[in-house]
């Protein structure tokens, strides 16, 4: 007859300051099931045992921006290794997904000074904001080669995370596609990964714990966040054990995507030729009671919300698109490079009723080298959900 032990929800050997209910369960599944080491952390665990002195980035949405598991690997960090100064780069901000972090990770972590370690996490928000496969793995791709690029020494690790979409998928035997984007692109350059997501569903099907007591939302309940960091502290544990070298330099394999955005970067939007009807307002905020997220407000932003106002933006290189501020009264907009025909973008999101969000539009990531002209202007309807016409441009996006 098997003993059953009680554990807490996902251990049966560590105990945590949260406290779930007792369940009982045969086989507790191990962290190593759902992490790969693959090419390690060699640089990063050299820098930390022999140079004593390493820097640590964070790229990701709300469950990197918010409280959790980042400050508990944060402080695991500076506890394990007390001898080396840590610095770390929150760049965390919420509902923002791999298209977004494509653009940002200059100016957000790369400008920031040499980076050791990255952690990279863009699932959730990438199923919830509707980012397309293909430009998935751009922005992964881009992400990955843009930061070594810079820095080839960087290690990065790319995870996963749960959501409901992604339980639904492994339900019907379904590898989540964001999942298969981030371990396609880990496996290409060799990363350590997570499959954070995996490691949910089978727990609550080994009845672990549940999502509606225990995880709660994806963003994870203070178990939840518990669960997340004791898996990386587990693959953290495995690297430290493996033996390390001084740095290596490693030539960079083929590029999966050729259009992947690997010089994503902000274009000024001082850049762009306006018409009388747009502004610059210098430091803009809501009037409108409506939230707002971190570095999108009280910044510059270019505004129009009259129909027929008209832009013209000159730029260079092989992808364009703009971050914008996307509230109640969003609208629609055409837009047209190299004299193209025109095509329509509704600004207007799910959540812009309850909330000033920033929202990156891709107008296209494949065009040839060289020179190119985007004209944009505000179209005479808009979503039937919206109070008005506007766009609010805080980037313009453009990968050189």
């Amino acid at each position: 007859m098997i003993k059953y032990l009680f554990v807490l929800a996902f251990t049966a050997c560590l105990f945590f300051s949260v406290k779930a209910q007792p369940v009982a369960v045969a086989n507790v599944l191990p962290y190593s099931n759902y992490y790969k080491i693959r090419g390690g952390a060699n640089n990063f665990m050299y820098a930390v045992k022999k140079n004593k002195n390493a820097t640590v980035a964070f790229l990701g949405g709300s469950i990197t921006y918010n409280p959790g598991w980042r400050d508990k690997v944060t402080a695991y960090l500076n506890e394990r290794f007390p001898d080396t100064k840590f610095r770390f780069i929150m760049a965390g901000i919420p509902s923002l997904g791999s298209l977004p972090h494509a653009f940002r990770l200059k100016r957000d972590v790369l400008d920031s000074g040499k980076v050791d370690l990255l952690f990279i996490e863009a699932a959730v928000n990438d199923r919830v904001n509707g980012t397309d496969s293909l430009t998935q793995l751009r922005d992964l791709e881009g992400i990955v080669r843009h930061a070594k690029r810079v820095n080839p020494l960087i290690d990065i690790v790319m995870m996963s995370f749960a959501d409901p979409d992604k339980n639904s998928d492994y339900a019907k035997g379904k590898i989540p596609v964001e999942v298969t984007n981030h371990e396609l692109v880990a496996k290409h350059y060799n990363l350590p990964s997570i499959n954070l997501a995996k490691e949910v569903y089978d727990k609550i099907k080994n009845k672990e714990f549940s999502w509606e007591s225990d995880f709660k939302d994806l963003h994870p309940s203070p178990f939840g966040q518990e669960l997340y960091f004791a898996n990386i502290k587990s693959l953290i544990q495995k690297l430290e054990k493996r033996q390390f070298a001084p740095p290596n330099n490693k030539k960079l394999p083929k590029m999966l995507n050729k259009w992947s955005f690997t010089t994503g970067g902000y274009q000024n939007i001082t850049a762009a030729k306006l018409d009388g009807k747009w502004v610059l307002n210098p430091a803009w905020e809501p009037i409108d009671g409506l939230g707002t997220r971190p570095g999108f407000v009280n910044v510059p932003m270019l505004i129009a919300d009259t129909p027929g106002a008209e832009l013209t933006l000159p730029f260079t290189g092989t992808a364009i698109g703009m971050g914008i501020v996307s509230g109640g009264d969003a609208g629609i907009v055409s837009y047209s490079i190299d004299n193209r025909p025109y095509k329509e973008i509704d600004l207007f999101t799910p959540w812009s009723n309850s909330l000033h969000l920033p929202w990156y539009v891709l107008f296209k990531g494949s065009l040839h080298r060289g020179k190119h002209v985007l004209k944009l202007k505000i179209a005479d309807h808009h979503n039937i959900n919206s109070k008005g016409n506007a766009c609010r441009i805080v980037y313009f996006l453009r990968n050189e």
